[in-house]
């Protein structure tokens, strides 16, 4: 039986910390803000980013440099025979495609970069997962195969408090922004497979906490089995709103009663695009070993 690593990126959430007491190996994603270099739980905290942000600094994402990945794969396999690196969705960043192409020219057979369409919650799940199977003795190409046979089967709806930082990175027009803006309204977007898209509308936060559990309920139902079958995980991140995130908490596991909902803070390359104030709440079909 080899001895498999698992690493994951910070946009799963989980953190240095947590990551130690996992067993799993977690890529600090890196930022460039004003023109200087930060990495996300390193050197920028969640309340550090934020803070830039309500200042309006030009932040962009990037992804880990080729460098950086091939010093930390080839320290683990010190210790490893082989790696599972689960990124970030290719939908939402290039760092998956970058990974893969380096590790089939250096890596094969030792490095399988899982390009499994997650982010934020539900890529924490895939490391669990990756790690759960690992532990049971699964083969690397076993958990490649089942991780990738599963990428689908998970869905993330985000309700946005602003439309600033959409309008900002150019995704809606300034005048679509201040439309929206003028009418209050609370975009609830979707992440099902590689874009994040527009899902719906609403006009208050109660109505689009109401869109969010009525989808969900709508996968468990016709994706998942049903509600009875309990074979789906349920959990939520939000953005730089923790009391507001609790009560969500509180909200969607009275309406999927039996379920405790995992909650984090949604990944800051999500983040960075939609801005502070937003909830987000996801359903990812369960793994069974």
């Amino acid at each position: 039986m080899s001895k498999i690593a698992i690493i994951t990126d910070s946009n799963s959430g989980i953190t240095q910390s947590q990551a130690d007491e996992l067993g799993i190996f977690v890529v600090p994603m890196p930022f460039m803000i004003n023109g200087e270099d930060f990495f996300e739980d390193i050197n920028l905290t969640q309340s550090q980013f934020y803070e830039k942000l309500a200042e309006d600094a030009n932040v962009s994402t990037s992804q880990p440099s080729p460098d950086s990945l091939i010093t930390l794969w080839d320290r683990i396999l010190k210790d490893y025979e082989q790696i599972i690196y689960i990124p970030m969705s290719s939908g939402l960043s290039s760092s998956c495609q970058s990974a893969h192409m380096l590790a089939q020219e250096d890596y094969e057979g030792k490095v399988f970069v899982i390009d499994n369409q997650r982010i934020s919650v539900t890529q924490r799940q895939s490391a669990l997962d990756a790690k759960a199977m690992a532990d049971a003795g699964f083969s690397a190409e076993q958990i490649r195969d089942r991780l990738l046979e599963m990428k689908m089967e998970s869905s993330i709806y985000i309700m946005l408090d602003t439309l600033h930082y959409l309008k900002k990175g150019g995704r809606i027009t300034p005048a679509a922004a201040a439309l929206g803006t003028l009418l209050r309204l609370k975009p609830v977007l979707q992440i099902q497979g590689e874009k994040l898209d527009a899902f719906a509308k609403a006009r208050t936060s109660a109505q689009g906490k109401n869109i969010m559990i009525n989808a969900i309920k709508s996968d468990i139902e016709n994706r998942f089995g049903g509600m009875d079958k309990g074979d789906f995980w349920i959990a939520g991140a939000y953005t730089n709103n923790p009391d507001a995130a609790l009560e969500w908490k509180k909200e969607v596991e009275e309406a999927i009663p039996g379920h405790e909902m995992h909650m984090d803070p949604l990944s800051l390359s999500v983040a960075c695009h939609i801005g502070p104030g937003a909830l987000a709440v996801t359903v990812t079909k369960k793994l069974h070993i």
